[in-house]
């Protein structure tokens, strides 16, 4: 990765290995149509004449728009929605970098984009008030640069819906309707002759609203192109048609009619109200004869719903995925179908809520709550492939950039702007930026944070007289969703995990006196975590009055707070108490590994997530156990927080775990539990890493396929300790361990 150019705007961070475009260095301008007033839910088109005489061999152009746009060339689509929410920081915008030159022709060339203006901020997106675009690439032969010489308009066809419901308040975009009796025909085609008004200048580049260009941090998404439904079934009344999906995935939908002008064609998901909110949905109206149509706006879910007035003929029903641009090239395999379908339904919600930003869930809100990103970063090393890791990254600059300036920060960016103490802990800690760092193998953001997190630490937090950090309500002391939550033990503990990835920080900066001053706080920590919260069989707060949290004990053990005699009792906590949503059992399962009680561990998942599991005509994991009431929080049926033992059943049963930066060095030490083969597959930087396993009694035979670049550590015995390099290795280590 590039060497990270930290610039400051008005004492915030801008976003880190991006480069920010200057307005002394470009021509080009925000442009927008004479006619447009920034309204909520406003569409524009845009287009350009240009003439080429020599096609370069690359030619990049740096495009942005509030919000959203589509890029053709000559007729050919050659971007399926650009652009990201503006989130960066409370200033600026991101830009994308696109190459054209294939796309170019000598003579005539047609560029054509419509772009779609949120109009409103949301909980992932910061409107910037001006609908607006821009365009620059130039080259030693050519300059094609946003600005007056452009055409632009108000595209009127797309409306807001006729009737509510709108979606929530959340979202940032809105209901299309599209009227195809507007429809500008062919306006994005060379050779249009319709009239389109000049283009207005409405801003200079690098100024308020939009401020500085940042250059966009994730790949542009992937498009899988139009294809069938899986399948079609109509209703009793045949008035609606229910279209079958693969499986729950970001998709944008497609019909061919042929109707009269004026009938109202309803579209929506099986999802559309998700986690009892309004997500988002279409209408469109047909114009005479026959017609086609793509509703841009992405929606999700498992079934499409196409409802259909009299006298509609319908030729074709189709759908397009499209998402961020990453493969599930991890995998893992066992005999128990059970933890085969966890996995496969824990990496299909970790990847429906990627997009623009890490979201809690594609519907109710595609907000960035971090305490949802900490599980779902530690997957994706996992289950994704290495571009996966642009994403929480981008996530961190802008964590950091929206800080306030008291030293707070808040999730989601930009629109909940309240502080959760604990998501913020395990955020900077342990299990949040220090694992994107040492997983990746990618430290160079550390400079910019670290004053970041020391300052929120060490200032916005404070210690009592006995060394324990004190408790803070912040703006939402949320600990988890449910019950019986000991806030005093969770505070403790999440705040010892933040330092302890703040002391390996510190020393990879060579700041001593910080590494001391951090350590102090830990031992202070460790030598009274007892005498304060354990009473002889539990840990438990002083003033904590309710059932023993499953939590607490679990974070006591994964933060090595909790010494290896008192497992006995806890493994009796977790035997008898149920009382953490999906998104902490992930650690009360990860404690139970490190308790060494694999074959318990695999029960109480199974135990946990079976009425979830249940649910056969689902294929992604749930906000909270059920549906409904048992749903917390409004209950989606996507939201990647559940998916935390896809880490552990690669990570703990098949034992694969990097111990040194990137997985260059990984430890196999597997935990099977009652389980007699399982394999796993990850994807690293420098290939794909694959173990078997296969348990007779108190021998594991275990399989190896190991990329160049990457040594396997293996425990072979308790006493000694295999090394193997690139290649297939087949060997038998003893099962005493497990």
């Amino acid at each position: 990765m590039k060497k990270i150019i930290v610039s400051l705007i008005v004492g915030i961070l801008t976003a880190a290995h991006i480069q920010a475009q200057n307005s002394d260095n470009t021509r080009a301008q925000w442009i927008s149509g004479e006619l447009c007033n920034s309204a909520t839910n406003t569409w524009l088109i845009y287009r350009k004449t240009v003439h080429i005489d020599n096609i370069p061999r690359s030619l990049i152009a740096n495009i942005a728009a509030d919000s959203k746009y589509w890029l053709w060339i000559n007729g050919q689509m050659v971007v399926f929605e650009g652009g990201l929410k503006r989130t960066p920081s409370p200033y600026d915008t991101y830009y994308d970098p696109v190459e054209i030159a294939p796309f170019l022709q000598i003579g005539e060339n047609t560029i054509a984009v419509l772009v779609w203006h949120f109009g409103k901020s949301g909980f992932s997106h910061n409107n910037s008030g001006l609908a607006a675009f821009f365009f620059e690439a130039t080259s030693p032969e050519i300059n094609i640069l946003s600005d007056d010489s452009w055409e632009s308009d108000v595209y009127t066809a797309y409306q807001n819906t006729m009737t509510p419901p709108n979606p929530n308040w959340r979202l940032a975009e809105s209901n299309i309707l599209f009227d195809a009796r507007k429809e500008k025909l062919g306006w994005n085609l060379p050779g249009y002759r319709g009239v389109i008004p000049k283009a207005i200048v409405v801003s200079e580049v690098g100024v308020s609203p939009f401020g500085k260009l940042i250059k966009r941090p994730i790949p542009l998404w992937k498009d899988y192109g139009l294809r069938p439904y899986i399948s079609i079934r109509y209703s009793a009344n045949k008035d609606t048609v229910y279209c079958r999906l693969p499986y729950n995935c970001q998709i944008t939908p497609y019909l061919k009619v042929e109707a009269p002008a004026g009938k109202k064609i309803n579209i929506r998901t099986d999802n559309y109200c998700g986690g009892s909110e309004y997500n988002v949905r279409a209408e469109y109206i047909t114009r005479n004869g026959l017609q086609e149509y793509e509703s841009y706006g992405w929606m999700n879910g498992h079934e499409v719903q196409y409802i259909i007035p009299k006298g509609v003929k319908i030729v074709s029903l189709k759908f397009r995925e499209t998402g961020y641009n990453t493969e599930i090239s991890g995998n893992f395999y066992c005999n128990d179908p059970f933890l085969n379908e966890l996995w496969k339904r824990s990496a299909r919600t970790l990847y429906i809520t990627m997009r623009d930003n890490y979201m809690d869930c594609p519907d109710r809100e595609r907000a960035q709550w971090w305490g949802d990103e900490v599980n779902e970063l530690g997957e994706a090393f996992y289950a994704l492939s290495p571009s996966s890791y642009q994403l929480a990254l981008k996530g961190v600059y802008e964590l950091i950039n929206w800080q306030k300036p008291n030293g707070i920060f808040f999730s989601p960016i930009p629109g909940n702007r309240r502080e959760l103490p604990l998501q913020t802990l395990a955020t900077i800690g342990w299990y949040g930026f220090y694992t994107l760092a040492f997983y990746s193998g990618d430290n160079s953001f550390i400079p910019d944070i670290y004053d970041r997190i020391h300052r929120y630490l060490h200032e916005v937090w404070k210690i009592n007289e006995k060394g324990l950090v004190i408790e803070r309500k912040g703006d939402w002391n949320w600990g988890d969703w449910g019950e019986n939550i000991d806030m005093g033990v969770l505070t403790n503990c999440w705040y010892y995990l933040a330092l302890k990835a703040e002391r390996e920080f510190a020393r990879q900066l060579g700041k001593s006196s910080d590494v001391e001053e951090i350590s102090s706080l830990m031992r202070g920590i460790e030598k009274e975590f007892d005498s304060e919260f354990w009473t002889g069989t539990c840990y438990r707060s002083p003033l904590y009055t309710h059932a023993t949290d499953d939590r607490a004990q679990a974070m006591a053990v994964v933060s090595g707070l909790a010494s290896s005699d008192k497992y006995p009792q806890l493994l009796e906590i977790f035997k008898n108490e149920y009382h953490a949503s999906p998104y902490m059992e992930k650690y009360v399962l990860e404690a139970l590994f490190i308790m060494n009680e694999p074959s318990f561990a695999l029960y109480r998942m199974k135990k946990r997530y079976s009425k979830m599991l249940s649910y056969k005509d689902y294929t992604t994991l749930f906000e909270g156990w059920g549906i409904g009431q048992e749903g917390f929080g409004g209950g989606t049926i996507n939201h990647a927080w559940s998916g935390g033992p896809l880490t552990l059943l690669s990570q703990k049963v098949c034992g694969i775990t990097p111990i040194t930066p990137g997985f260059k060095v990984i430890r196999v030490a597997p935990q099977m539990g009652d389980l007699t083969n399982a394999s796993a597959t990850i994807e690293t930087i420098a290939g794909k890493v694959q173990v078997v396993l296969k348990r007779k009694k108190n021998q594991i035979h275990m399989s190896l396929c190991i990329p160049d670049g990457i040594t396997i550590e293996v425990p072979y015995t308790k006493d000694k300790i295999k090394i193997l390099n690139s290649g297939r290795h087949n060997l038998t280590i003893s099962n005493s361990n497990n």
